[in-house]
């Protein structure tokens, strides 16, 4: 079986849905002319419902098309990112495609703006951090008639192709580690989950794990903005003021992490025979502390290499049909010196 070329969507199929004419729908999306209030508002939503992104360059160029390719990603300041980017670079350095950056600071209204400003400019492909959008994000995807690949996760159904991680693994992987090693009072520390859809799905793949021993979570703690390290310092010291008698503490991220273990070490806690450390991303920087935090490996550079060559491939005269276009890679846990090894007799 073949798959039927895609089609932007055009000013006829915006104006086939909402009844007026092509040049109405024009004049509305333009911003230009003297058009009613109830027709413009009818005109908007049949748009935003169709996911339909004015073509900022019809009449320009022939193709229709630019070489840029959208890379829309929740935030520059978090460095899991970077690393995605440099492994998209990585692929389309020496091909025509250049990548361009949209951040959403992990707002689906953001990103709905974002998403629909770099479409209007007609790029190449969407590179897409996440699942998780609204229906009119969503929309837009579906009908920009480009290729499409959301990346970071592969806990749910892709409007395209997907290149990613299971978070719910990794978290029940995390949780089967700690539980092997004899923890068993635990305490969480993670961000707020409505914002970060795959720390979210981390922590619910992390309690099932533990659920499936019989382990409950005994405390937990999330928090939004400032910084991670003076977070985690802080957190963790609240935490264990709360509840002494944990003996494993699980971050959401190794920033977090290396706050809380920074902490441990001020305070002279054996780590990890009085308290078992744990976070994710396997940060490169953190490499030098005085302690090596255990962590999962988020597979980021590879992330960002298999998405470009997904568009680089699906953007060629005559694409690979047998190339993979949903692929879930598997993160390597580290048991760092904070996730005590058992013994052996």
């Amino acid at each position: 079986m073949t798959t039927p070329p895609k089609r932007p969507l055009t000013l006829r199929d915006v104006s086939d849905a909402c009844g007026v004419s092509e040049m109405t729908v024009s004049r509305v999306l333009r911003k230009r002319g003297d058009v009613s209030e109830a027709t413009r508002n009818r005109v908007l939503a049949a748009a935003k419902a169709l996911g339909y992104v004015p073509n900022q360059i019809a009449g320009s160029l022939a193709s229709q098309r630019v070489n840029l390719v959208a890379v829309v990603i929740p935030s520059l300041g978090n460095m899991v990112f970077p690393e995605v980017l440099n492994g998209i670079n990585q692929v389309l350095e020496d091909t025509p495609l250049q990548p361009v950056v949209g951040v959403t600071d992990y707002l689906p209204e953001k990103e709905e703006r974002v998403l629909y400003e770099m479409l209007s400019w007609r790029p190449s492909g969407v590179i897409i951090a996440g699942l998780e959008h609204s229906e009119a994000t969503r929309a837009m995807l579906r009908n920009a008639g480009i290729p499409v690949v959301e990346i970071m996760d592969t806990d749910g159904k892709p409007v395209d192709a997907m290149v990613g991680i299971s978070h719910r693994r990794a978290g029940r992987e995390m949780a089967q580690a700690i539980l092997r090693e004899g923890y068993e009072r635990i305490g969480f520390m993670g961000t707020k989950m409505p914002l970060d859809h795959r720390a979210r799905k981390r922590f619910e793949g992390f309690t099932e794990g533990l659920a499936k021993a019989g382990v409950e979570i005994e405390d937990r703690a999330f928090y939004s903005g400032g910084s991670a390290l003076a977070k985690g310092r802080e957190m963790t010291q609240e935490m264990l003021e709360r509840s002494p008698d944990l003996d494993f503490l699980y971050y959401s991220n190794d920033m977090i992490g290396a706050g809380g273990l920074l902490h441990l070490i001020d305070q002279g806690i054996d780590i990890p025979g009085q308290i078992g450390l744990a976070g994710f991303n396997n940060v490169e920087l953190l490499q030098g502390l005085p302690r090596q935090l255990a962590t999962m490996d988020a597979c980021r550079n590879e992330i960002g290499q298999a998405a470009a060559r997904i568009i680089l491939n699906q953007t060629q005269p005559d694409p690979d049909p047998e190339m993979q276009t949903q692929i879930t890679l598997t993160p390597t846990l580290s048991l760092g010196d904070t996730l005590r090894r058992r013994r052996q007799g």
